[in-house]
């Protein structure tokens, strides 16, 4: 990923808080030569030996799976955040620009058996299910129901290299106050959360 010094973010803890946050990515791999991605889950983790890992499941029915060799190099994108930015709050003439925040993932993926499968979807389900006014379990569903697991495949990358871009109109200092404002007055979700990142940068 094109990333301007400027921009570059190398706080890992703080990357990985946001890939903890931000974990619906796109799984991108190359199937009969042209690249191939899927919108899912990928979350963060440790392997036995404490490696970076990212897991997750696609549907048997996705032909990208077959098309996965064992340790080949992926990419994984995840996108937070992001707002134009119109340059009429700027003190000088400037072009208007986009702020954003989005990180690579980098790895090398491997299949998972059903056991494991099985195992990292409790952790899925139990992870995310903490919010809910009347969390669920897997241990509480039919046998009937949880053989629909057949009809997915696990992997796990093992994390090789981050790429994290925090655009927040670095290089602008002066002008942050005013973006802060305008952005925290704009409608929508993006726009007050890139206010909140610039705030804390």
């Amino acid at each position: 990923m094109y990333t301007p010094d400027h921009y570059k973010n190398e706080d890992i803890d703080q990357i990985k808080v946001f890939l903890r946050q931000h974990s619906f990515g796109i799984l991108v791999t190359t199937a009969d030569k042209k690249p191939w991605a899927t919108h899912i889950p990928l979350e963060l983790d440790t392997d036995t030996e404490g490696h970076d890992i990212l897991v997750g499941h696609i549907a048997k029915a996705n032909p990208q799976w077959q098309h996965f060799k064992e340790n080949e190099q992926v990419l994984c994108i995840f996108n937070g955040p992001h707002s134009y930015i119109s340059s009429s709050w700027y003190a000088a003439e400037e072009v208007p620009t986009w702020n954003y925040i989005a990180v690579h993932v980098y790895g090398t993926l491997t299949l998972l058996d059903e056991k494991a499968v099985l195992a990292s979807l409790h952790k899925l389900v139990d992870n995310y299910e903490k919010a809910s006014k009347n969390p669920i379990s897997l241990h509480d569903i039919s046998p009937k129901t949880m053989r629909q697991i057949k009809g997915i495949v696990g992997f796990q990358i093992k994390v090789t290299d981050i790429q994290a871009t925090y655009k927040l109109s670095q290089g602008r200092e002066h002008d942050h106050p005013k973006i802060i404002s305008e952005l925290e007055e704009r409608d929508g979700a993006g726009s007050k959360a890139i206010a909140q990142c610039m705030r804390k940068d």
